[in-house]
């Protein structure tokens, strides 16, 4: 049973990763005209380095097994994707809206999960799903004007790239696979699929930009260590609801420091997924 030390404790770490990936949202925002490419490259790159800092501590054998690895490209190829959709939305849609779409990662989570660990869709989990894509449509507005839908729809693919990246997750902690390995792996790949695109399309940066995504890569690594920590103190159904807390920091973060306020048909669309994130969880509770 668990101890509510150990509940409250993942709710906290649960929580400060929120914020964490909240903030960082808004450092990639406050870089401005920057491409969403070198962007994520320089998060990447400081979570990397944290992460490669933290396994050398460690000093421990990482004990792959070979047939994990096919689940480790997936996981690092899908969170590329996941990020690059979440930064190219950061920078033109609110920030409310941005967090939402990408927290529609569980909800896909769920889908793969099902191919990924065979584990099978509950009628709760599906109308759930359903429920929630059509909030994200809320959010997302799609239209004939596509200048307008592309940032949503590339959220809404980051949202689909974390899902998938999230059950590769699950299916690598059944092979016992180190988490910062993991996290170490994914920001070295995301990296590496950005440096062809750096080397020809570079922006020169201001100091202030460079001390942002720098800002930006702390807490974005901060995030992913607080999640890996939330999760080992306690299961999913005890605290991911909490996960959700990131939207409200987004929320306030974007309207104190950029103005930004969601219109009313994301305003309900960011209801209904928390409504349906809160159902699941109240049944993975029962």
């Amino acid at each position: 049973m668990l101890s509510s030390g150990a509940r409250l404790k993942g709710i906290s770490f649960i929580i400060g990763a929120a914020f964490f990936f909240a903030t960082m949202s808004t450092f990639v925002h406050l870089a401005g005209e920057l491409p969403f490419i070198q962007k994520s490259f320089f998060r990447n790159l400081i979570a990397f380095f944290v992460a490669g800092i933290a396994l050398l501590k460690e000093k421990k054998p990482l004990n792959v097994v070979k047939a994990s690895v096919i689940f480790l490209v997936v996981r690092c190829v899908a969170g590329t994707v996941g990020i690059y959709g979440n930064f190219y939305a950061i920078d033109r849609i609110p920030l409310s809206d941005a967090a939402m779409l990408n927290k529609m990662a569980p909800f896909f989570a769920v889908i793969f999960s099902f191919f990924i660990l065979k584990e099978k869709i509950k009628l709760i989990q599906a109308f759930c799903l359903v429920t929630a894509f059509f909030g994200a449509m809320l959010i997302v507005k799609p239209s004939f004007d596509f200048s307008q839908s592309i940032p949503s729809f590339a959220g809404f693919l980051g949202g689909i790239g974390a899902g998938c990246a999230y059950g590769c997750v699950r299916k690598l902690s059944t092979f016992k696979m180190n988490g910062k390995f993991i996290v170490f792996c994914f920001s070295a790949f995301s990296c590496f699929t950005a440096v062809p695109w750096l080397l020809f399309n570079f922006a020169s940066m201001t100091f202030l930009q460079l001390f942002f995504l720098i800002m930006a890569g702390l807490c974005g690594a901060g995030g992913q260590f607080c999640v890996t920590a939330a999760y080992y103190a306690a299961p999913a159904k005890e605290i991911s609801v909490f996960d959700y807390s990131q939207v409200i920091f987004a929320a306030l973060e974007g309207f104190f420091v950029f103005g930004q306020l969601p219109d009313r048909y994301s305003f309900l669309g960011c209801v209904i997924i928390i409504s349906m994130g809160i159902l699941m969880f109240l049944h993975g509770r029962k």
